[in-house]
């Protein structure tokens, strides 16, 4: 694997955690001269909560994929464990989905509208500056996973207007666990937790490492590691302090470049971009601090840091010699598209208990200090040297924000509370082109002010209502605000794209049987139309959306050791409200048409049954049809240089059988096919078809020592 990282951040960060709790539980005996009573914990900025009745205290969607369900499921991704959560649309490209492609509530799954977390922290590359889907979370250490939407994802920004996805990240087990899993397409995967605690037990460890590799369906191959390290330390009775490092590489044969139509009804399972490879990696430091100043006063503090890299070497293609021979035929030319970005930043909350008017009140103030850099290179290189070459393009986007976020709770009666909210985000963005000679910088700021309330109304102990509306933002990225015709840069004089959401729905349950309903409706502005290659045209704000629907999900026991999940998210109308022009003034959309990637249904079952260890499920996956371009173009059409292929994508279905069996308290073993009945269905498309994987298995193991 080629590393663009160097050691010595990685072998730092682990030290620190390893060092930590040995060295706490010394300072503290001597502190007090004996064993503390003190227990920690590990403090994270929230995004619903852990604790009984947090999810009531939402005033808006709230969904849950549990550990539980992660573990049986044995998904291959993040995006492959959030398919269960209504609302939801994934765009897939392949099976371990480097890439994120998330969509949400009708709003389409190829762009980034959703705010995406890994224990309360950004773990999107640019929010500000740049493409932000080019690092997913990977599921090997992942516990669980919160989705919030509704007036409640008001707390978080930017890009919020679709809702929030915060990963919770493991925090393993006293001992030591390792687990093995191989499987189709010469897969093979190990992992190993650590935990571990003090003497004293004011001190946790933990640490997660997995190395995969595989051929990839398709020979997509890919060789990844990824390492996260907590440490957990209780400084006082009233304090906590935790630190994780994290640590990613990925070297995979990926594509933009897919299957031409002939080849997937042929059924080839090629490589259709055999040398093109996308390398990525990220490496972050995340520090939080809680301090319980009064049974009434706590206060969060979270530092971050993280850098990224993206390079991706593509082969240029011969385009009338692919067009004829119906492959892509390519040429000795390779482009490295590469990007490193930084971001520093810094939370803090202030959570307040409080009786003004004499009644029970919760506020919560919130400020957010970031800083974001891209560095944005072009490297043309050819066959006999693919790594290196002429720098053609050299850039540096970056971007400064602050966030200041106020709420406050009030419980009017024991059954009917009001949440009301209102978020300021200020940044200033900058490019600087370092090839050029004149006009070679640019600058834009912008604020928002976004007001929401929301609230929920206690029906009946099985029933709750809740609901909101609320103004959520997503910025004009560096690339969008700040460009201009020719080489010679300018301030696009773009407006943040925005959306009014409302939603309102009902949940509630018991024991045996949970459900929610929710209705919504996002009437979305502003939202920006690229300039394409023209160069005498200047990006622009223009077109308006609009998006509604209904989402259910329910889940209950049917007895003899059944369990049926089911869950449908119904999207009528996610539409253009008015013709759109690209800034040629060439028509791309007539009023009406509907958004891309946002098909009108959604639907998924899991019909799961526990016999004594053994636990199998059966789960099936439904995507609708849906458009893959503005003009909502019906056949397949094939496009060459660097346009996008678009057409209608037909609805499909997909089946996985899962089982998992305890053999011991110690070893678990367990099973999946994906993709049981081997559907043949076109998944995505790009520059090309992206072929949803075909049927595949797996085995594997854990043992805790």
């Amino acid at each position: 694997m080629n590393s663009r990282f160097p050691l010595r951040p990685l072998c730092a960060g682990i030290a620190l955690a390893l060092f930590l709790p040995p060295l706490s539980a010394t300072a503290a005996e001597e502190a007090t001269g004996e064993q503390s009573e003190i227990l920690v914990k590990l403090p994270a900025i929230d995004v619903v909560g852990q604790e009984e009745g947090d999810v009531a205290k939402q005033p808006g969607s709230v969904d849950i994929v549990t550990a539980e369900e992660i573990k049986l499921s044995q998904p291959k991704s993040t995006e492959e464990a959030l398919r269960n959560v209504p609302g939801i649309v994934i765009k897939p490209e392949e099976e371990s989905a480097i890439v994120a492609n998330i969509g949400m509530r009708g709003l389409s799954a190829a762009d980034y509208k959703t705010l995406i977390l890994e224990d309360g922290v950004p773990v999107a590359p640019g929010l500000f500056v740049g493409n932000a889907r080019y690092y997913n979370p990977r599921i090997q250490h992942i516990d669980s996973i919160e989705v919030l939407k509704g007036a409640a994802s008001l707390r978080y920004g930017p890009s919020t207007i679709g809702g929030v996805i915060n990963y919770i990240s493991k925090t393993p087990e006293e001992g030591v666990a390792v687990a093995v899993r191989g499987g189709s397409f010469n897969t093979k995967e190990v992992s190993a937790e650590l935990g571990g605690t003090s003497r004293n037990n004011d001190a946790v460890f933990g640490a997660v490492i997995t190395q995969t590799t595989s051929d990839g369906f398709m020979d997509k191959g890919y060789e990844m590691s990824d390492i996260i390290v907590k440490s957990g330390l209780a400084i006082a009775d009233n304090q906590w302090v935790g630190v994780k490092f994290s640590h990613y590489e990925n070297d995979a044969n990926i594509s933009y470049r897919g299957q031409h139509l002939n080849e997937f009804e042929r059924g080839d399972d090629h490589n259709p971009a055999p040398d093109d490879y996308f390398l990525t990696g990220r490496q972050g430091f995340d520090l939080n601090h809680e301090w319980e100043l009064s049974d009434n006063l706590r206060l969060n503090t979270l530092l971050f840091w993280s850098e990224t890299y993206r390079d991706y070497w593509r082969y240029g293609v011969n385009s009338a010699a692919s067009q004829a021979a119906g492959t892509w035929v390519y040429t000795d030319t390779v482009q490295g598209n590469n990007r490193a970005f930084e971001r520093i930043g810094a939370d803090t909350r202030l959570q307040i208990n409080h009786g003004l008017f004499g009644i029970q009140n919760e506020a919560e103030i919130g400020l957010r200090y970031m800083t974001e850099e891209m560095h944005d290179q072009t490297i043309s290189a050819t066959r006999a040297t693919p790594r290196s070459g002429t720098i053609s393009q050299d850039r540096i986007d970056s971007a400064e924000s602050l966030a200041l976020y106020l709420q406050n709770r009030f419980e009017l009666t024991e059954s009917l509370a009001v949440t009301p909210g209102v978020r300021m985000e200020k940044y200033e963005q900058k490019r600087e082109n370092l090839r050029a000679a004149t006009g070679n910088e640019a600058d834009t700021a912008n604020t928002e002010v976004l007001p929401g309330v929301g609230a929920t109304f206690q029906i009946v102990p099985q029933m709750q209502l809740f609901g909101g509306v609320y103004e959520a933002f997503s910025p004009a990225l560096n690339n969008e605000a700040l460009t201009g015709p020719g080489s010679t840069l300018d301030d696009q004089n773009l407006e943040a794209e925005r959306s009014t959401n409302v939603e309102i729905g009902i949940r509630g349950g018991d024991h045996n049987f949970s459900y929610e309903l929710a209705a919504f409706h996002m009437d979305f502005d502003n939202q920006i139309i690229p300039a394409n290659s023209n160069p005498d045209f200047q990006n622009t704000n223009g077109g308006k959306t609009l998006h509604q629907g209904i989402e259910f999900g329910a889940g209950g026991e049917l007895g003899a050791g059944f369990r049926l999940d089911t869950n449908a998210t119904w999207v009528p109308v996610a539409r253009f409200e008015d013709d759109r022009f690209d800034a040629s003034n060439v028509q791309t959309a007539e009023k009406g048409n509907r958004v891309p990637y946002t098909p009108k249904w959604v639907a998924n079952a899991t019909l799961s049954h526990t016999w004594n260890e053994l636990r199998t499920s059966l789960s099936a996956h439904y995507t609708g049809d849906q458009y893959t371009d503005p003009a909502n173009t019906t056949p397949i059409t094939e496009f060459y240089g660097n346009q996008m292929w678009v057409g209608e994508i037909e609805a499909y279905t997909i089946y996985n059988l899962n089982a998992l069996y305890n053999v011991t308290k110690e070893l678990e073993v367990y099973g999946t096919v994906k993709n049981l009945a081997d559907k043949h269905y076109i998944a995505s498309l790009r520059q090309g078809i992206y072929v949803g994987t075909e049927r595949s298995f797996d085995v594997g193991f854990r043992y805790q020592f």
